[in-house]
């Protein structure tokens, strides 16, 4: 039987651009067609900009390659990563519409525990477009879905919320484990599907995947950055990670929500665990320097907008981590340079708008 809303027309249609990084031909689309045929796509190729990568027919699309990038943005290109799934977030810059989502070309449609199709897109617009509450803990997970509320006990002065800023989805089949993970436990898989969405608390950091990821781009939008990875860089696969606790920071002061939890895809295949050891053995030991430092970073009431926070953040980078590695000298540059490439694509845009009552008070 045919679900009445396939006949509706897609929400956020005209309002959401999906952005997918690759290096190879996108087959994988087309299972997606039913649910992303309506959107419009960024492709960002990474590699080689003169291998033709072919899209199947019939999507409406916009394909990047690095040449696009370096004539787009000149030297300020220097900023967007080579050789790594971090080039994505050059197509969070160009976009011009509201919402964005990001998926990886080795993400298919995942089944819930019925055997029905996931809208993985679907799922994360509710997300999005359903208030957060990241000021009081709610048992029932999010109050705003369908069949749950707010429990007994729950303040009715919270129970507004916050605006959502980040839907970020999980993954059947091959979890997003780290080397070491993957080596101790080379054939794990993640079938155990939770119907849940919670969101991370005020003050809770969280490790961000970018593989199948929603976000309110007009909100967070220029905090997005994924870092210099990759191609002539000491680290890799923290490109997400570095964009999730720079968000979070800057979501927490400005007083949005970020959610976890549905919607769910199938991860197909697991990388190597040994390149990625290769990628991530510097993370590794330098993430527990600088989960204490995001910890501890605090933005002055100064910072009414995405990009004034952000800034300040790659001052307490320099300053700060600098003294762990170079790296992160170079890292707190490249930040800047991307704030500064992001206001010349997007002038005086809505990401630019200051919040209007200043961080949130909670």
């Amino acid at each position: 039987m045919a679900h009445s809303s396939a006949a509706l027309t897609p929400i956020l249609k005209d309002e959401l651009d999906i952005v997918i990084p690759t290096i190879r031909n996108l087959d994988f689309l087309e299972m997606w067609r039913p649910f992303f045929q309506s959107y419009h796509l960024i492709i960002v190729q990474d590699g080689d900009p003169s291998k033709k990568i072919n899209v199947p027919e019939g999507f409406d699309y916009e394909l990047y390659n690095r040449n696009d990038i370096n004539r787009i943005l000149g030297p300020k290109a220097s900023c967007i990563s080579f050789k790594d799934s971090a080039c994505r977030c050059f197509g969070y810059m160009v976009s011009k519409k509201k919402y964005i989502y990001t998926i990886d070309d080795d993400c298919f449609v995942a089944k819930d525990p019925s055997g029905k199709e996931i809208n993985a897109l679907e799922q994360h617009i509710k997300n999005l477009l359903s208030p957060s509450t990241p000021f009081f803990f709610n048992t029932l997970y999010d109050p705003y879905q369908e069949g749950a509320d707010f429990v007994r006990g729950y303040p009715f002065s919270l129970r507004e919320g916050a605006p959502t800023a980040i839907s970020h989805g999980l993954w059947l089949n091959i979890p997003d484990y780290d080397a070491p993970t993957q080596l101790v436990k080379p054939r794990e898989r993640n079938t155990r599907y939770v119907d849940a969405v919670l969101t991370i608390p005020k003050g809770t950091l969280f490790p961000m995947c970018g593989m199948n990821l929603g976000f309110n781009r007009e909100l967070i939008g220029p905090a997005m950055y994924f870092g210099l990875m990759g191609d002539g860089q000491p680290i890799g696969r923290y490109d997400d990670m570095w964009a999730g606790w720079c968000c979070k920071v800057i979501c927490d002061h400005l007083g949005w929500g970020v959610k976890t939890g549905l919607p769910y895809i199938w991860h197909s295949k697991a990388s190597n665990p040994f390149v990625n050891l290769k990628k991530e053995y510097k993370g590794i030991y330098w993430q527990e320097e600088l989960i204490p430092f995001f910890q501890s970073v605090t933005l002055p009431k100064e910072c009414t907008s995405v990009q004034k926070c952000y800034i300040a953040i790659s001052e307490q980078v320099k300053d700060k981590l600098g003294k762990v590695d170079p790296y992160f000298v170079k890292l707190a540059d490249a930040m800047v340079t991307w704030i500064e490439a992001w206001d010349e694509l997007n002038p005086a845009g809505d990401a630019a708008a200051e919040v209007s009552n200043g961080p949130a008070k909670a």
